[in-house]
């Protein structure tokens, strides 16, 4: 037989444990160059370009 609890956890103690557990926003930068949202920290998905110089080229169709 599995062990089992040995007393309820109250809700208050339930709740506590899952303060953190929610689903945040993801931080987004404007890019200098073409004004696009991307992450911080990587290179622009739209222009190449990250710290103000172009680092990928990007072929545009």
């Amino acid at each position: 037989m599995p062990p089992l609890p040995k007393r309820k956890i109250s809700k208050g103690r339930r709740d506590r444990r899952r303060a953190h557990d929610a689903l945040q926003a993801r931080h987004l930068i404007t890019c200098t160059n073409c004004g696009d949202k991307h992450l911080p920290h990587r290179v622009c998905p739209n222009c190449g370009h990250y710290d103000g110089r172009e680092v990928v080229e990007i072929e545009s169709s």
